[in-house]
């Protein structure tokens, strides 16, 4: 059982110290490519794009969007992890309780799909990127990686797609769409949304003005 006990502890060496060097890495280069886009089966379109070139109107829609607590959490917003147990166990449509931190670390170093094994090494890279990226490099990177579209990452190619426009000059509606869409980019509609979704995206596009209000970006622009 010897050597078995000292491979273990070396293989548990080797990924802390290589995911130390990733995390490190990416901290200051822009993410080349991900596993999510490697098994895309429609191609890969993306355009790394500065957050200091990417509309404000966009940051604010994610965070209005999908993780309102995203200047004020360590990674994890326990409550809303709470609650997706809560309503998962009763049946019915599953629900996430995923921040924009554990998004990125998801999206960043591991694979799509759920389980406990997963789970697990998207805490511990979510733990490094919120200590070693801080929060704008967080956000830098989540609205490079995120799949907008078919085929297409990041909110810069999927601007130019929808929009035909760069990501430096979005609308507070355009923004909404695009952030109403995240989750399932395939099935979602940005041009074209309808019914819930359209109404989804107006509503995301109504709390930009009180996530600026309330400063609930603040930690991405100090």
């Amino acid at each position: 059982m010897r050597w078995l006990v000292r491979f273990l502890f070396k293989a548990l060496i080797g990924f802390v110290g290589l995911s130390l060097l990733l995390v490190l890495l990416f901290r200051f280069v822009p993410v080349p490519v991900t596993a999510t886009m490697l098994m895309d089966a429609n191609g890969i379109t993306k355009d790394w794009t500065s957050l200091n070139n990417i509309d404000r109107n966009m940051v604010r829609a994610v965070i209005a969007a999908e993780d309102g607590k995203f200047c004020t959490h360590d990674g994890f917003d326990r409550e809303a992890i709470e609650r997706a147990i809560e309503s998962n166990a009763r049946g019915g449509r599953i629900r996430g309780g995923s921040t924009i931190s554990q998004q990125t670390a998801k999206n960043v170093f591991l694979w799509q799909g759920g389980g406990y094994v997963r789970k697990g090494f998207e805490a511990w890279f979510t733990v490094l990127i919120e200590q070693i990226w801080g929060k704008r490099r967080i956000m830098e990177v989540y609205l490079n990686v995120a799949e907008t579209g078919i085929g297409t990452y990041g909110v810069e190619a999927g601007a130019r797609r929808y929009f035909g426009s760069s990501a430096a000059s979005l609308t507070p509606l355009q923004a909404a769409r695009m952030a109403a869409a995240l989750p399932l980019p395939k099935e979602r509609s940005v041009k074209n949304p309808r019914g819930w979704l359209a109404r989804h995206g107006n509503t995301i596009s109504a709390r930009i003005g009180s996530v600026a209000r309330d400063g609930l970006d603040s930690c991405v622009y100090q």
